[in-house]
């Protein structure tokens, strides 16, 4: 686990800069969801609009929507390929996204059809830490301005 400057952002996940997280499990699917600053910027999440099981999606695709008092965010795929399972929990309390992210506030499992030139596109690591940083800072200016 790395908490960055008050961010719960793991070690063993990979971040688009959209603020999507993914997992790959053990089956090699991927499980995604949505990281801790984004979540913690946002707000209390109101309303999730999930993609459809069987939907073809496109890394950096728009799939679905994240609504909390504050505002609606896009929710955009990390990686290519088909949704197998969508957190049907989160229909009936959306809340669990920003108590338990990375656990039960998972929001889809894709079946990756180019993984391994997805992941290059993603960010993990010292690179992850760097881009997160700047986002704080993007954050925060936002607030003064």
């Amino acid at each position: 686990m790395s908490i960055i400057e008050g961010y719960d952002m793991p070690d063993d996940l990979y971040y688009h800069s959209e603020h999507a997280w993914a997992r790959i499990e053990d089956d090699g699917s991927v499980r995604v969801g949505m990281n801790d600053f984004y979540l913690k910027a946002a707000g209390d999440v109101v309303s999730v609009d999930l993609p459809f099981e069987g939907d073809e999606i496109e890394q950096g695709e728009t799939c679905g929507k994240v609504q909390t008092a504050k505002w609606i965010g896009k929710l955009v795929s990390p990686v290519s390929g088909e949704v197998t399972s969508v957190n049907e929990k989160l229909e009936g309390d959306s809340s669990i996204m920003n108590k338990d992210p990375y656990g039960e506030g998972w929001i889809m499992v894709i079946n990756p059809s180019n993984l391994e030139e997805d992941l290059t596109n993603l960010l993990q690591g010292e690179k992850m830490v760097e881009w997160l940083k700047g986002e704080i800072k993007k954050a925060e200016e936002g607030k003064k301005g």
